[in-house]
């Protein structure tokens, strides 16, 4: 009995010492990583924002982008604001539960996420905008075009995660962070202290084939996800996202914006001839810019084909295709964590687009 209760012990004492580690952890990453906006409660979530009001001679519409799994509004405001303050209105923010935006009690899917959006474009007085969103950012894109059409002027799709993929799998820890009570065990013990430990080759991996951009975690506040409560709010989304989009892609001919999606055929990430593929199927006249050797991050790896694409559904006049050409050109040679990091293996039956 006596070697019971010791170790019972220490067990009671490692949970607590993990405990320990990750709230000072989490305190280091909150002083790191303040916030950078200003704040808005809307519908009981405390959403953080930036908001670049539009110049006076503005020649693009306003844009409202939506950061995807793991991230925060700077992910996208970092490379992209810069192309295009002076030229349009512009929104970033953190998706609900997400840098330092509240969780709320309604925004457990990509649909009451875009009504979320939604809420603060009218909290702004935005009263319809060019939507961009990146990796599970576009499966919430899809949502907000399909149920808000009318504050939809065009859809940009940056390597989206949007249709149903075989077998629906996740990462184990994502799965495991949405169960009762062992997950929220998890994610206040280890998810801090190993999440830190695989973060810089976990980065390598999305960015691959291409390089990380120097100083990219640390700039754009990706340890702000190490936090237990946006791990598990992180977590909630991603292990939803099969469920939802089993429900929804059939929905995708609803929407009429004019859409474009950018897509690498080096994603590491998602299945990109089934989610963008599938978006260019089934969102009549959409575009599908399909980019060689480019992996996941086309928000920093192709900001210039980005904005390129966020014109084109404005309204201008852009050879998309041209463009993709010159950015294959760019990162022609580029190889990183090769050995590392494996390539998305396209099921059997499946055909990835050429």
């Amino acid at each position: 009995m006596n070697l019971i209760y010791a170790a019972l012990a220490f067990l009671m004492a490692l949970i607590f010492g993990f405990v320990g580690v990750t709230r000072v952890g989490s305190w280091l990453i909150e002083r790191r990583n303040p916030p950078i906006g200003e704040f808005a409660d809307i519908d009981g979530a405390r959403i953080h924002y930036v908001h670049v009001p539009a110049p006076a001679n503005a020649e693009l519409p306003p844009i409202v982008f939506i950061h995807g799994a793991s991230a925060n509004l700077r992910d996208q405001m970092l490379p992209l604001r810069p192309l295009l303050e002076g030229r349009a209105e512009i929104l970033f923010f953190d998706r609900p539960g997400h840098g330092w935006s509240g969780r709320g009690t309604n925004n457990e899917n990509p649909s009451a996420q875009a009504n979320t959006i939604a809420a603060l474009m009218d909290h702004l007085g935005i009263r319809n905008a060019v939507i961009v969103g990146h990796s599970f950012g576009g499966v919430v894109t899809s949502a907000f075009g399909r149920e808000h059409p009318d504050k939809t002027l065009g859809l940009v799709f940056l390597a989206p995660a949007t249709h149903p993929w075989p077998g629906g799998a996740t990462a184990w820890y994502y799965d495991l962070t949405t169960m009762p009570v062992l997950g929220w065990l998890f994610s206040e013990t280890l998810t801090y202290p190993a999440g830190a430990l695989q973060m810089a080759d976990a980065t390598t991996c999305v960015f691959s084939p291409n390089k990380v951009p120097d100083n990219y975690l640390s700039s754009a506040s990706i340890p702000l996800v190490l936090r237990p409560t946006a791990f598990r709010a992180n977590a909630t989304d991603v292990a939803g996202l099969y469920r939802y989009a089993l429900a929804t892609a059939p929905r995708y001919a609803e929407i009429k914006a004019p859409s474009v999606v950018i897509s690498g055929d080096r994603d590491k990430v998602v299945y990109a001839h089934i989610h963008s593929a599938g978006l260019a199927r089934d969102i009549a006249g959409a575009e599908l810019v399909w980019v060689h050797n480019l992996g996941h991050k086309p928000d920093w790896i192709a900001t210039d084909l980005t904005v390129g694409a966020i014109e084109k559904v404005a309204g201008k006049n852009i050879d998309l295709q041209a463009m993709a050409r010159t950015v294959e050109a760019r990162i022609a040679g580029d190889a990183y964590g090769a050995g590392r990091c494996a390539d998305i293996k396209v099921p059997q039956g499946e055909l990835a687009p050429t």
